[in-house]
């Protein structure tokens, strides 16, 4: 039920490969979900530009005159880039609070797959070598990453359920499993003025996570509440801006499988996804232990 991978890359000779070895990673893990796939992609900032991934299914119609009209409504400069449905736009950080406002005000219909500085989000139905290969996945270069494919089980299969979920600033989330509380979590997290957009568990396992961020705790803290506050079968993998971090429910009865080089740090759900990594024969292989947070950061 579902296959996760990440990829964590110490040595920058390997970023420009980043895309490629994740993408093979994913597709190795097809048979587990054959209803959608995402990847998130961790790049280089540019200073003092936020980004933000939109997604329309009428994309070149959509997005024809946004960068203009978000130029003039939020007074800065905007960069748009077209990838098949999707769009990373580029602006002013100090123009950010608004921009979700100027987006909807333009075209309610288009959506937010993720925001940040760093973070970029593709994910669509079908399977992760249609998808990798519909938005050029393999070509992209970033310093880490995570993916899925996913085998819908608490939400249709449509693009916004797909994973990975963005719920706070460049921070997503892949799931395998399933969490039995999520609906009375969601109303919890809904009363603390949290922004949750589906019905799909693993939003509410993301935005739980980022509720827990924002009122003080560190991603390795909210990791170790997630034990405690979810209940259900789960393996997390999160991205972040500068890493990503792993953690099984304390039964961890999905798979999960990691792999450390002085070159990276990788994750599967099964060992298949890794056997084409640089190296994967040398490197140290484990299972990552129940109910234990696990994390890196460059």
């Amino acid at each position: 039920m579902c296959g996760i991978v990440g990829l964590f890359l110490k040595d920058a000779s390997l970023e420009r490969n980043l895309g490629h070895l994740l993408s093979d990673m994913l597709i190795t893990m097809s048979d587990r979900g054959p209803d959608s796939a995402g990847i998130a992609i961790y790049s280089d900032k540019d200073a003092g530009r936020a980004k933000f991934t939109i997604q329309s299914d009428s994309a070149h119609q959509d997005f024809k005159d946004l960068p203009n009209y978000l130029g003039k409504y939020l007074n800065c400069s905007v960069d748009m880039k077209i990838n098949d449905t999707h769009a990373v736009v580029t602006l002013d950080g100090s123009s950010t609070d608004n921009f979700c406002k100027a987006l909807t005000s333009f075209n309610p219909k288009i959506r937010i797959m993720s925001r940040g500085l760093s973070l970029e989000i593709y994910k669509e139905v079908g399977l992760p070598k249609q998808v990798t290969e519909r938005f050029k996945i393999p070509q992209m270069s970033g310093r880490h990453g995570i993916g899925h494919t996913r085998m819908a089980t608490e939400s249709a299969v449509t693009t916004m359920g797909a994973h990975p979920f963005n719920t706070g600033l460049d921070q997503c989330l892949v799931h395998n499993g399933s969490l039995s509380n999520h609906n009375s979590l969601r109303r919890r997290l809904l009363r603390e003025g949290v922004h949750i957009e589906t019905e799909n568990d693993t939003e509410v396992g993301a935005a739980y996570l980022t509720w827990k961020m924002q009122n003080g705790a560190s991603l390795g803290e909210a990791l170790e509440s997630s034990l405690e506050d979810l209940d259900g079968f789960f393996t997390f993998v999160v991205g972040t801006e500068d890493g990503f971090g792993v953690v099984r429910d304390p039964i961890a009865c999905k798979p999960a499988v990691m792999a450390e080089t002085d070159r990276y740090v990788a994750f599967g759900s099964e060992y298949r996804a890794l056997v084409n990594l640089p190296k994967i024969e040398s490197a140290h292989v484990w299972e990552p232990e129940p109910a234990t947070v696990y994390f890196w950061k460059h």
